[in-house]
């Protein structure tokens, strides 16, 4: 038996929530585009973002560790595929569209440059006067026109509801200019979900990678107040396998961020249960005609993770062998985008090609091949125009 889509659409409109988002029910896509036999629309969105050069590229660009750190640590890809799994169990709790949710999760951050948010920072101020750069719009610059795979088309040409998740992704590290896409409604119960998958695998991963490379102090992290409630709960486990408070073993380590995990998506799903409970949607178009996030987390757990947050502001995100490499960071995209400017004739064919046929100005089309870069492949330019002894 195979199942068409046409079934799989039937089924959705049999067991998701009203409030979800059905495939069969999506706006469809800018150019004209066949739908598959046995995948839901959204579905081959999904499938087409893990398909892009983009999204293969997030393996060597940077979480919070450039690469050659350790192959322990996360990057943007792993970043992104955890995301994808908490959002996919949201969703699935809550009754709302996985696939939909899960095309979201894994291209929200298809846009991000080599060297996480200092490699934004950086970009965004040499592109002033022509722009400016955020990771956000470039994720849609590479959806909508980059990603060359379709003879009818550029980008990917992805369903409205995969693109409005995108550009209404709101996190305290994204700029949100949902021009086009209903600005004054909120987003589908899946976009919410992202987001909030996103804050969470962002902050549970980053607190494990901060203890893993003993920047972060067990002690300092242990006076967390979320970190102790997890903690009192694990040791009352008699299988918990700590003798005392100041413990911080692989395993003791591993299982205190899962708990976290769990905790916030737990929070979250009972949270935005009891809000969709309340506001009673009937439809997709009455949850989003609210205007507002439904989904989000209890005020207890808002103000703990909001601690946890600013305690890896603090002593991780701004610790000296981070900023350290950041100063390195800026250094090496500002050298790239300085003499790309001042002799294009040094970018490789493909990239001189679109400063005659995009349509774009000389330092837009710049950007967007350094925007494009692998850490690795950033340093390895470098290396190869500043180097005199490096081959070209």
């Amino acid at each position: 038996m195979i199942l068409t889509r046409e079934q799989l659409e039937t089924r959705e409109r049999e067991f998701l929530a009203p409030y979800a988002m059905h495939s069969g029910d999506s706006r469809g896509r800018v150019h004209r585009d066949d739908e598959h036999p046995y995948r839901t629309a959204y579905q081959k969105d999904r499938d087409r973002v893990i398909h892009t050069t983009a999204f293969r590229r997030l393996e060597y660009k940077t979480q919070v560790f450039v690469y050659h750190e350790g192959d322990h640590y996360r990057n943007r890809l792993t970043h992104s595929i955890e995301v994808a799994q908490i959002g996919r169990t949201m969703a699935r709790a809550l009754g709302a569209n996985e696939d939909l949710t899960e095309a979201i999760c894994l291209a929200h951050d298809l846009g991000h440059p080599p060297f996480g948010h200092t490699g934004e920072h950086v970009l965004n101020d040499l592109m002033e006067g022509y722009g400016g750069f955020d990771h956000q719009r470039q994720t849609m610059r590479i959806v909508e026109r980059l990603e060359e795979r379709y003879p009818g088309f550029s980008g990917l040409n992805l369903t409205y509801e995969v693109r409005e998740g995108l550009v209404k992704h709101d996190t305290v590290y994204d700029v949100t200019d949902a021009s086009g896409y209903e600005p004054d409604k909120a987003g589908t119960l899946e976009c919410q979900i992202s987001n909030l998958a996103d804050e969470i695998a962002y902050s549970a991963a980053d607190l494990e990678d901060g203890l893993r490379s003993r920047i972060l102090d067990p002690g300092a992290v242990a006076e967390l107040v979320l970190w102790q409630k997890l903690h009192d709960v694990l040791v009352a486990d008699p299988t918990f396998p700590i003798a005392d408070d100041a413990s911080m073993t692989t395993l003791v380590r591993a299982r205190i961020v899962r708990k976290l995990i769990g905790a916030l998506v737990t929070d979250s799903i009972s949270t935005t249960s009891l809000q969709l409970n309340e506001l009673g949607f009937e439809s997709v178009d009455a949850l989003r005609a609210y205007g507002e996030n439904v989904a989000t987390f209890s005020p207890e757990m808002h103000v703990l993770n909001e601690e946890l947050k600013a305690f890896l502001l603090q002593n991780f995100y701004y610790h000296w062998r981070v900023h350290r490499m950041a100063a390195k960071a800026q250094r090496i995209l500002t050298d790239l985008f300085i003499v790309y400017c001042d002799d294009p004739r040094q970018l490789p064919p493909d990239t001189q090609a679109r400063l005659d046929t995009s349509g774009d100005t000389m330092q837009r089309v710049i950007c967007d091949y350094i925007a494009g870069m692998t850490d690795r492949y950033a340093i390895q330019e470098h290396q190869k125009l500043f180097d005199p002894e490096a081959r070209v």
